[in-house]
């Protein structure tokens, strides 16, 4: 099983350090709830992962290698950062068509991943016509082409309803079920506490906690309540 290790990762924009000495572990077969308030560091994190962002001291490994040495990162890792990389005018079958020809993958694989979030009645409609929580389905998509092991998400449920949340739910469970590691990024404390096996929460850019949600609190309450105490000891 895959796991994604954070040893030290530190990055600094000038004068402000946006990640300070971060180390944890995303454990496989599990959900991890990466919470903190905007500005704690996740998406940084999270692109550092990928290599989007060059670390100024640690690294981030993925099943113990980084980012940039995996062959064919698109069967490795799955990522959706933001739901407005798409070309409005654009078919989604065909976004997604781009996508698997540039990753080397089965062409077959864009119809399995349109019906796996519900988009499959969609596939011909333009991406400008989407809503938001489509947009997002849509992106769930991309990150789900390859069958990787691991995904790295970020606010997913972001324009997603009652039950399009529900549904996401039920998704990442059972993608965790099958061994998968995953990494969700959010603000939400409630719906991480219905959806998250184990938890990281970070605050102004250094690691606060992280373990099982079993340690905080199984309810939403004691989880929040453990957050803004967990955030609170930099202030």
């Amino acid at each position: 099983m895959t796991v994604v290790d954070m040893r030290d990762l530190t990055k600094t924009f000038g004068r402000v350090t946006a990640v300070n000495g971060m180390s944890f572990t995303v454990p496989a077969g599990k959900v991890t709830g990466f919470l903190g308030p905007n500005g704690a560091g996740k998406t940084t994190t999270l692109r550092m992962v990928l290599g989007l962002v060059r670390p100024s001291a640690g690294e981030a490994l993925i099943g113990g290698v980084p980012y940039h040495r995996l062959a064919r990162p698109r069967r490795h890792v799955g990522a959706l950062l933001e739901a407005t990389g798409f070309h409005p005018g654009r078919r989604a079958r065909d976004h997604l068509r781009v996508l698997t020809a540039a990753g080397g993958l089965p062409d077959r694989r864009v119809d399995e991943v349109l019906g796996q979030v519900g988009l499959a009645s969609s596939a011909g409609r333009r991406v400008r016509e989407f809503s938001l929580g489509m947009r997002q389905r849509l992106g769930l998509a991309a990150a789900l082409l390859g069958d990787p092991p691991v995904l790295l998400l970020d606010e997913p449920a972001n324009g997603l309803d009652p039950a399009g949340i529900a549904w996401l739910r039920g998704l990442l469970r059972g993608l965790a079920d099958e061994g998968r590691t995953i990494l969700v990024a959010s603000h939400v404390l409630s719906e991480v506490a219905q959806t998250a096996d184990h938890v990281v929460i970070v605050n102004e850019g250094r690691l606060r906690f992280a373990g099982p949600l079993r340690e905080l609190g199984e309810t939403s309450g004691a989880l929040e309540s453990a957050f803004l105490n967990l955030t609170a000891v930099s202030r």
